[in-house]
């Protein structure tokens, strides 16, 4: 193994919706990686607003745009060793591509540590990709890689509509679009031409189901799948714009494997060291896929899978870069299983986008394949149901769970439902609450079964609790301890065990049975915790015992979260 002694890491560049943020736990990660090597580290990164970029981190920070002529002649004054270009998403991605077809990598004798710059290529230009692989028979969309107006109609017309419309070289699907006709094609056509000289004209898979590998390779061509996820939402909708789910729900173990397997065979094939994302399309009727594409490279799906499991993937993939084989690396998490264990979830993991649409006017709020959230939250349930609900909380609207939120206001549900927006997931919630069926609301939507059947088992709960407002008025005049009693009856103490078990916080509690009409919102929640601690629905103390033992620096926040 060549001793590496300095690295020049391109950072992920200026903020923008898609890129930077997203990439600094990947960029940081790596840095720190290098840095327990004692291999000195170069960083070009102009967004001071990240961690990488912080005092200590890196041993040098450029703050200069990650493009060629400014990172060509931070190449000739600090004559780094090597080169990562995958912790710094698309942006970093096109300037190592740029920088090696102006032949400064080679002028300068830099090394591009981890993937080759040609597999980089071949997953970058649509044409290589689609050839490399179909040399060991994997499908891929039905495109073809255009670079006028005119081969873009003619692509259209050899295809059929349907179609959809993709930049090359872009991020968080920049200037793409679905298109139904010749006008809606040239509009969106113009538009990915002004990000990239070649667009991708693809057959539409709209309905099909959105599923993504994260798999990592060493340089013995050892491999490990550490995370599958599944978009709630089936393709249509960007993966940055979609809820994700991990590990899927609604694979059979058949699909699941075959993806599996077809993940490793092409990260094989085209010979990535690292990390990479794989995403497919299933057809929801049978296990026909395609393959959308593989990013050679950490991605935003990178950084979910990594806190989601706790492999450290980012970290992972910089010491592989260096040369080290997966059998050689500890997992840096747990510090007991190797670098080659897979991960194994026993938890569903929610990731639930972010959106201001609010702050502009005139903003279409329609969501589709390029990207307009500015953010994530990421939650973990024992349960699909507790974790959607922990996500919802969280996303900063105002809201409370799935259900028991202030009404929201929707002209025609329908068309809401077969239109997405930013409030999909709350129309979908105020449908089942009008009476839709799950059929309905899959019909219009093609949001699987299993997802809409969960979300009704949400709704039908907080009915039931609904069906118990009498508890307000019972407390106001049972003596406390009697009425503790009547909570521990067969009808009261298993509904409010299900409600908490599938995520109702105690509020959403409070308000379902009307203790909003007797106190305030704060009040309300208290005097739910309050009856909830008495009648002992709490996790056992054994179990809050063993996590702060196990996690000394999280005992206050384990036992005021728990309890």
């Amino acid at each position: 193994m060549k001793k590496i002694k300095k690295v020049l890491l391109l950072g992920s560049g200026a903020l923008k919706i898609g890129q930077a943020g997203e990439f600094d736990y990947s960029g940081a990660q790596a840095l720190k990686a290098l840095k327990e090597e004692g291999v000195e580290t170069v960083l070009i990164n102009p967004n001071i607003a990240t961690v990488q970029t912080s005092e200590g981190v890196a041993d040098t920070v450029y703050f200069q745009p990650v493009q060629a002529d400014f990172v060509e002649r931070i190449i000739e004054k600090e004559r780094p060793d090597g080169i990562l270009l995958s912790f710094g998403g698309q942006t970093a991605l096109n300037c190592g591509v740029e920088l090696h077809r102006r032949g400064v990598l080679e002028k300068h004798g830099v090394e591009v540590l981890g993937t080759p710059i040609q597999a980089i290529i071949d997953t970058e230009d649509r044409d290589l990709f689609v050839r490399r692989l179909d040399e060991i028979g994997v499908k891929t969309i039905k495109s073809e890689a255009c670079s006028s107006l005119d081969e873009v109609k003619n692509a259209a017309d050899q295809l059929g509509y349907p179609l959809i419309i993709r930049a090359a070289y872009a991020l968080g699907g920049l200037g793409s679009g679905f298109c139904d006709n010749e006008e809606e094609l040239l509009v969106r056509a113009e538009e990915a031409f002004s990000f990239s000289p070649q667009v991708l004209v693809e057959k539409s898979l709209r309905g099909w189901k959105e599923i993504e590998y994260e798999v990592v390779r060493d340089r013995h061509d050892n491999c490990i799948t550490v995370c599958n996820m599944e978009n709630l939402d089936p393709l249509g909708i960007h993966t940055g714009e979609s809820i994700v789910v991990a590990p899927s729900q609604t694979l059979t173990n058949s699909e699941y494997h075959k993806l599996r397997a077809l993940a490793i065979k092409i990260i094989r094939h085209i010979g990535i060291v690292g990390e990479c994302n794989v995403q497919y399309a299933l057809d929801p009727q049978s296990e026909d896929y395609r393959v959308i594409e593989v990013n050679a490279r950490l991605s935003r799906s990178s950084a979910l899978a990594s806190k989601a499991t706790g492999y450290p993937l980012a970290f992972v993939a910089a010491k592989l870069a260096l040369g080290y084989g997966l059998f050689e690396l500890k997992n840096s998490v747990t510090r007991t299983t190797s670098a080659f264990f897979e991960p194994a979830l026993d938890y569903v993991v929610v990731k639930i986008p972010r959106w201001d649409l609010t702050k502009f006017r005139g903003v279409s709020r329609e969501l589709g394949s390029s990207m307009k959230s500015v953010g994530e939250v990421m939650a973990i349930g024992r349960t699909f149901e507790e974790a959607i609900q922990k996500g919802l909380r969280m996303i900063g609207q105002g809201m409370h769970g799935f259900v028991e939120n202030h009404e929201i206001k929707i002209k025609d549900v329908s068309k809401s439902l077969h239109e997405p927006t930013d409030m999909r997931i709350f129309v979908v919630s105020k449908a089942l609450k009008m009476g839709y069926s799950v059929e309905q609301i899959h019909d219009l939507t093609m949001i699987d079964r299993w997802f809409l059947q969960k979300l009704k088992h949400i709704v039908d709960i907080d009915q039931q609790l609904k069906e118990c407002a009498h508890l307000s008025e019972v407390s106001e005049f049972m003596e406390p301890s009697e009425f503790i009693e009547y909570l521990k009856s067969p009808e009261i103490f298993p509904l409010l065990q299900a409600a908490k078990v599938y995520g109702f916080s105690d509020f959403q509690i409070a308000r379902a049975i009307g203790l909003e009409s007797y106190m305030n919102m704060e009040q309300a929640g208290l005097t739910v915790r309050k009856w909830r601690k008495e009648l002992g629905l709490t996790p056992t103390i054994n179990q809050i015992d063993t996590l702060a033992a196990e996690y000394p620096a999280a005992t206050n926040y384990l036992y005021l979260s728990y309890l």
